[in-house]
């Protein structure tokens, strides 16, 4: 187990991508603290682990995410690994986007990565080694149709995490974006219902119509998005940062 005796905050852990990281972690002997707004699919993940610990916290909240930082680190020790998973996935023209809804979609996807970060990275570099991971998207590496809101906060999550690398240059962290393609999630999940409903498909022909956007013909799974993390956490993956790097079987 190479992550004994660390400690990960893993946000939006309870579901997902998020949840799929925290297990991962904590199965590499990681203690794990995962956050989000509603305490059920928190519990429900907790339970599989007697590593794995939860607390609410809205990352949209600037108090809220320091004093759970603190609180979080005062019980299970320093926050060693970040994960800044925590995000949502509106989808709309851009005729349609509302400024009220611009501003949420930024506010969660890159205040709260912002936030996050800030709550950890002067401990990661006093103590001389961290992982901050940011989960972004292939949004943030190309536009996507009716997901302007949503590609313009992720391709900020990768300015943030390139801008971020270079001011901890040389002081043992490291931080880099992941950008997975279209993963089965409950966000996804949700957006399907949305294709649906503009259009005449039925689910499983807009199930078909995200999956053969993948070369391979498949979604992502939550698990390869786990493996990717684990990598950079693990030995030998001090000389990788600033990077954005694609989990998309060959779309991007």
């Amino acid at each position: 187990m190479t992550l004994a005796d660390r400690h990960a905050l893993v946000t939006g852990g309870g579901t997902g991508i998020g949840a799929a990281i925290a297990l991962a972690l904590a199965g590499d002997g990681a203690t794990v603290t995962i956050t989000g707004r509603r305490d059920g699919p928190l519990r429900e993940i907790a339970s599989r682990s007697e590593r794995i610990h939860w607390r609410i916290m809205d990352v949209r909240d600037e108090v809220m995410i320091t004093g759970d930082i603190e609180a979080a680190s005062d019980e299970h020790g320093a926050i060693d690994i970040l994960v800044a998973n925590a995000g949502i996935a509106e989808t709309a023209p851009l005729h349609k986007i509302t400024l009220e809804h611009w501003r949420e979609v930024q506010r969660i996807n890159v205040e709260g990565v912002m936030l996050s970060m800030r709550g950890v990275v002067t401990g990661m570099t006093e103590r001389g080694w961290g992982r901050i991971i940011a989960i972004s998207s292939i949004a943030g590496l190309s536009g996507l149709r009716y997901c302007a809101a949503y590609s313009a906060s992720k391709h900020a999550v990768i300015g943030l995490v390139k801008s971020v690398a270079e001011e901890v240059l040389m002081s043992g962290v490291t931080v880099n974006a992941l950008c997975p393609g279209y993963v089965m999630t409950p966000l996804v999940e949700r957006n399907i219902e949305k294709i649906m409903a503009r259009s005449n498909m039925d689910h499983d022909e807009a199930l078909a119509a995200l999956r053969d956007t993948n070369p391979f013909g498949r979604m992502i799974e939550p698990q390869e998005v786990a493996a990717a993390v684990l990598w950079l956490c693990g030995p030998g993956s001090g000389a990788i940062t600033a990077q954005a790097i694609p989990i998309s079987g060959g779309q991007i």
